[in-house]
């Protein structure tokens, strides 16, 4: 696990480009505090920041060379099936024309150079893992780069006529001056609308984020992108299977899952917040493990957000090394300035990782399993049920337009919640389905609401052009929520937020529910035998007795900072003086976000916290990352 820099261009002397990337190493340095890497020849430097997780020998450090030094790699993140992958480059098959290749380290660096010269891209299908990684070839004088399946790793890069260049962060190609970058404007409805700009697209005009599940190849000043791997699939194969096969199977690979991403050459843990989802995690390591797992609970004194009764349960259970921290409103407050400025990418959630990974990462842990993903494939969210009964309720579309129209401002004034907002917003729609609903549900405001605070584009044009891509299989809706909630909330929020903010402490995380094999088995299960008629009724019918019914069937609370009332009080100097500063962009309407600030402190229902702070927080990264706006 580590960080990763390059800068490809003619334009510039060696000298030149190599001072650029040394520079972004220093700005990567809290990736990969082990070591720092640079090579360069005249059209390319190469830089990497090391973590050291597996091989702990100088040996593995990077950028590293195939034996002929024809290859050089500089990579970022884990590879599960390094071992078995390392067997079989070790010999020549019969009957081909590979060579055998003889390994100097116990890296799975190695073994994916080693893969990518006897495969070339195909070397991609093989690989079961979480990576960002790019390959020069000295002789041809191509860049090769790839990002994993699921879009765990994350990899930015800006492509002009000044070159190429890439980076693991999207503040050390801001900061490189090799163009002057600004705000994009075109995306500023997105990231208000849903917290979040999605893939390939960034809050940077002129920087990408690579596609999960693509590769780059850059030649002759040219850059050319394909993909290798899409989630948008759903198998019915598996309809022949009866309920306890199914079960079954899930068992055999979430264990397996667990039991790749335990291979470490250091300290390791687990996060526990009590849910299904990490005590499921922590109940396999348990099994699996030799060692006594070390937990970590994040508490409070508010108990209405605290789950560590729950937690406990789990550590008592599984006798584990568990570590509760305790977080107050003034805990909280010395670590939030540390927190947004190891924020990459400004984002409404990603605080609560930095907390919890801080202090894992203190107690002496340098990777840690996250039950992040469970949700997703195993139908954990409302947004399952709702869409569901949404789907058995076509019969809406036969009213008309204008009366659906008018019977939805009824319901909004006499349920004045968010809830009636988003009723009434979904019987406006002109034809109400999964396609036109979904976008709906990760909504932050309405189109009307947005329409007033800003001078906006269209802030469902890129969702829309997700969720049409996402197949929609009779017996299969659930499915078709997973994938749209993977494409989007995952991929874009959650995943984003767990790397930035876990390797600003150089903490590595491993999450096993995103093992792409388990998504792709889950995903060709029908609605029946995954409908949560109880929580995640298939996940718990697939560990069998592992978890207490205590954690079955308590309610869902999800990893949530007590902001509401720290935004009211410790937090209000802060939120006001960003808030004010952001009402004076051009594209802001000053009198409705004002109005909308006041709202939430005279404790309006439908003005949530998270209505607030991502505005804050989208002002806050503006003014310290200095770009343009």
């Amino acid at each position: 696990m580590c960080g990763i820099n390059g800068f490809l261009s003619s334009n510039y002397s060696k000298e030149q480009k190599k001072e650029i990337v040394q520079k972004m190493n220093y700005d990567l340095a809290h990736r990969g505090p082990d070591n720092d890497g640079v090579w360069e020849d005249d059209l390319i430097t190469l830089g990497h920041r090391r973590l050291k997780i597996l091989d702990l020998s100088e040996s593995a450090n990077q950028p590293f060379f195939s034996n002929d030094k024809r290859y050089v790699i500089v990579y970022n993140g884990e590879l599960y099936n390094y071992k078995e992958l390392k067997l079989e480059l070790q010999r020549a098959p019969f009957g081909s024309n590979y060579a055998p290749y003889f390994f100097n380290t116990n890296s799975d660096t190695e073994v994916i150079l080693a893969a990518f010269i006897r495969y070339g891209s195909k070397c991609l299908n093989l690989f079961n893992g979480m990576y960002a990684f790019a390959i020069y070839d000295t002789i041809e004088k191509k860049l090769f780069i790839a990002r994993d399946r699921l879009g765990v790793k994350p990899l930015y890069y800006h492509y002009g006529d000044k070159g190429l260049m890439f980076s693991s962060e999207i503040k050390p190609i801001l900061k490189s001056n090799i163009n002057t970058f600004c705000l994009n404007k075109d995306v500023l409805a997105e990231y208000i609308m849903y917290q979040t700009v999605y893939a390939p697209n960034t809050i940077v005009k002129g920087i990408k984020m690579l596609m999960p599940g693509h590769y780059l190849e850059y030649k002759d000043n040219q850059a050319n992108l394909y993909q290798y791997y899409s989630v948008n699939k759903i198998s019915t194969d598996q309809n022949n299977l009866s309920y306890k096969e199914i079960c079954h199977k899930i068992n055999e690979l979430l264990t397996l899952s667990v039991q790749q991403r335990l291979v470490s050459d250091v300290p390791f843990g687990a996060f526990l917040s009590g849910g299904i989802d990490s005590s499921a995690l922590v109940a396999i390591m348990s099994k699996i493990s030799s060692n006594k797992i070390q937990t970590f609970n994040i508490s409070f004194d508010e108990s209405e957000f605290s789950e560590s009764v729950y937690a406990k349960q789990i550590a008592t259970k599984f006798n584990t090394q568990h570590h509760e921290i305790k977080l107050t409103p003034n805990d909280f407050l010395k670590q939030l300035p540390d927190g947004l400025n190891a924020m990459d990418y400004p984002t409404g959630d990603g605080i609560n990782t930095y907390i919890v990974s801080k202090a894992t990462k203190n107690a002496g842990i340098t990777m840690a399993l996250s039950g992040i993903g469970g949700d997703e494939i195993f139908a954990g969210y409302d947004v399952f049920k709702r869409l569901s009964d949404l789907q058995k309720k076509s019969w809406l579309n036969t009213i008309p337009l204008l009366s659906r129209k008018a019977a939805g401002y009824i319901v909004r004034k006499k349920n004045k919640s968010i809830k009636g907002n988003k009723i009434e917003e979904l019987l406006n729609l002109p034809n109400i389905n999964f396609n036109s609903a979904y976008p709906l549900s990760r909504s932050v405001f309405t189109q009307k609401e947005l329409s007033k605070i800003i001078k906006s584009q269209n802030p469902f044009r890129e969702i829309n052009q997700i969720i049409s891509e996402v197949p929609q299989i009779k017996n299969h809706l659930l499915s078709a929520v997973s994938l749209s909630e993977i494409n989007t909330y995952l991929q874009n929020v959650l995943l984003r937020d767990t790397d930035q903010m876990s390797m600003a402490v150089a903490l590595e995380i491993r999450e096993p529910f995103l093992d792409y094999k388990l998504i792709d088995f889950v995903l060709s299960v029908n609605d029946e035998k995954k409908y949560p008629h109880t929580p995640k009724k298939l996940l718990v019918d697939s560990l069998g007795d592992l978890l207490p019914e205590s954690i079955i069937n308590r309610k869902k609370m999800g990893f949530v900072l007590p902001w509401k009332l720290w935004l009211k009080n410790e937090l209000r100097s802060f939120c006001e003086k960003n808030i004010t500063e952001f009402c004076e962009y051009d594209f802001c309407n000053k009198t409705e976000i004002e109005n909308l600030w006041q709202r939430f402190l005279n404790n309006d229902e439908t003005i949530t916290w998270s209505r607030i702070w991502h505005l804050v927080v989208l002002n806050y990264w503006i003014k310290e990352t200095k770009i343009a706006v």
